[in-house]
């Protein structure tokens, strides 16, 4: 006598768990956080150009194009950290919305072109840090000796900045208004200097 052994959802369900344990498993390794990092790696849109414009030629010496750098960034109210015949370093600050204040920070190094010592080309990177108002509560106590051990609870509300994010400005008509008003301001000088040259008659 043959016998049929049928098939309860009891004894299919370790078969069905060891298969949708597989199947996740493979999940992972497609879709899984290291399969997202590698997708959306920053890195990976450093194209290392040449046509980026983070950089700019200028027809002056390295002190003249980095003096442009710092006279650019003090007229537009830019507090002026570092400064050195061939590097700048500045900051502004806004408060875009109530509780957001932001922070633009340059960085402008100025290296010679040539022999001549009178081309020199202006690399520009500007750092955008974003940061929002933290408030805390603090309490404190008095006491009063004159009713007992009485006490009564003060309450205040700290504030505080907490950086939220940071990006380096990407190229584009951001720096090429900066690198415009450094030419301008090259410009500007040369003519100055051409008339003093004139007065003296040099």
């Amino acid at each position: 006598m043959t016998m049929i052994r049928r098939l309860t959802s009891d004894s299919l369900r370790p078969w069905a768990t060891a298969a949708l344990a597989a199947a996740l498993l493979a999940g992972c390794g497609a879709f899984g956080p290291g399969s997202a990092a590698r997708k959306n790696s920053v890195y990976q849109n450093e194209r290392f150009a040449a046509d980026e414009t983070f950089s700019r030629l200028f027809d002056a010496s390295v002190n003249d194009t980095c003096e442009a750098a710092r006279r650019a960034l003090l007229s537009q109210g830019y507090v002026i950290n570092t400064a050195t015949p061939d590097s700048i370093a500045g900051t502004k600050r806004f408060q875009p919305e109530g509780e957001v204040h932001v922070e633009i920070s340059f960085t402008i190094v100025c290296v010679p072109e040539g022999g001549s010592g009178k081309l020199a080309t202006a690399y520009v990177s500007a750092l955008q840090d974003r940061y929002n108002v933290k408030r805390s509560a603090n309490s404190t106590s008095l006491g009063v000796s004159a009713i007992g051990s009485i006490s009564v609870p003060l309450s205040s509300t700290s504030e505080s900045l907490v950086k939220v994010a940071s990006e380096t400005i990407p190229a584009g008509q951001f720096y090429d208004r900066f690198f415009a008003l450094m030419q301008r301001l090259i410009t500007q000088q040369g003519v100055e200097d051409t008339k003093d040259l004139d007065k003296t008659g040099g």
